[in-house]
């Protein structure tokens, strides 16, 4: 097993637990992205840390396009919900964000340090109903 996928392993196994428990009780900065298997179907919760952009959110991809949240979400057409406490959103798309505009979203301090470990991949997710469409 590579040391990359090792990582990932620890972080679902003993991490995810921890911050899936802070994120159902709202404890920042964690919220929760539940999303279908694209193979299994069987529904999954992981924790990530989004940050509002308006109606929609922000969220910064650490470990790359490979990960499996993203890659449900992108086979389900960017459909999936968010959840925070007793707070949920429907999302209706997935897109790419400029790096700019990701780095906007989050603001300093998280921003610095986004930029200090040189994250560069960053995603709108578009709340249902907020109005917004690609050309924004």
């Amino acid at each position: 097993m590579d040391a990359r996928r090792g990582w990932l392993r620890f972080i679902g196994r003993r991490l995810n637990p921890l911050t899936l428990a802070a994120a159902r009780r709202g404890s920042a900065p964690f919220t929760i992205v539940r999303h279908r298997g694209r193979r299994s179907g069987t529904i999954y919760e992981t924790p990530i840390i989004v940050a509002r952009r308006g109606p929609d959110f922000a969220a910064e991809l650490t470990y790359g396009q490979s990960v499996q949240w993203y890659r449900n979400i992108r086979a389900a057409g960017g459909r999936c919900e968010l959840a925070r406490g007793d707070e949920g959103w429907q999302i209706e798309s997935v897109e790419s964000l400029p790096v700019a505009e990701g780095l906007a979203a989050y603001g300093p301090p998280r921003s610095w340090v986004l930029r200090l470990l040189r994250r560069h991949e960053f995603l709108l997710l578009r709340v249902e109903g907020s109005g917004g469409d690609a050309s924004d």
